[in-house]
């Protein structure tokens, strides 16, 4: 199998998803925990909440109160369930103690043309997906689920400012099978480092709307726990992938 055979060679990329995977799949052919070790994480982008014009909400505080006033008349779009724009958006109606109507996809492009076309209220999508959309003017954004104000929004204030904590990236990161040698762990680690603070891939992540966001193994690890523990939080206090 893959993640065991640590022959120094088999490397892989994963994003964001592959640590919701362990708290939403029950029978993974792999252990998450043992079978694989956090070599570095090389970029990540941001996640936006945006609502269609036509929906009339500019502010989260808009959305609150017509959802309040019309309880299960307003929907929220995902790429499917246990994805990034399902948990997000769970999470956000939980703590607003809020009745939203999920709608899942299957794929981010069906969902966001719905949304373009004013078939959902609103979703949680990725910035370099969503940022062409909201710069031009057919979405509007009403919160950013980062940690702190975005370079691309700066006026867009983050979920957290608002009184929500809802954070939630697009990431991703090298792992290796655990038991691949600490030395070839170093040596890769190394080069994913140097390629990051290059010119060329700063200007790819650039043109794509992300940052490159290089964290070496210790930190990596650290992150990689964190997210493992975050969404196993959030799909607990959901109490179900729909």
């Amino acid at each position: 199998m893959l993640f065991r055979s640590p022959d120094g060679y088999t490397f892989v990329c994963v994003a964001n998803s592959f640590a919701a995977n362990q708290t939403l799949i029950r029978k993974l052919p792999y252990d998450t925990q043992k079978d694989l070790r956090p070599v570095a994480l090389m970029g990540m982008s941001e996640h936006v909440l945006a609502t269609h014009p036509n929906s009339g909400l500019k502010t989260l505080a808009d959305l609150r109160n017509a959802a309040k006033a019309k309880p299960g008349t307003l929907s929220f779009a995902s790429f499917g369930n246990g994805t990034s724009a399902h948990l997000s958006g769970e999470m956000l109606k939980l703590q607003m103690g809020l009745d939203i109507v999920h709608v899942p996809y299957k794929g981010q492009g069906p969902a966001l043309t719905d949304l373009l076309g004013g078939q959902v209220t609103m979703m949680f999508g990725n910035w370099p997906e969503f940022r062409s959309h909201v710069q031009n003017g057919k979405l509007v954004a009403l919160g950013m689920a980062t940690a702190q104000r975005s370079r691309f929004l700066p006026d867009v204030p983050t979920l957290k400012e608002l009184g929500y904590d809802v954070e939630y990236y697009l990431w991703q990161g090298v792992f290796a099978p655990a038991k691949t040698p600490a030395p070839v762990v170093q040596t890769v680690r190394e080069a994913i480092g140097k390629a990051v603070e290059t010119d060329v891939f700063k200007a790819a992540l650039e043109r794509a709307g992300s940052d490159p966001a290089y964290q070496d193994t210790p930190a990596f690890k650290a992150w990689w726990e964190n997210q493992n523990k975050v969404l196993e939080t959030a799909v607990k206090a959901i109490g179900k992938i729909e």
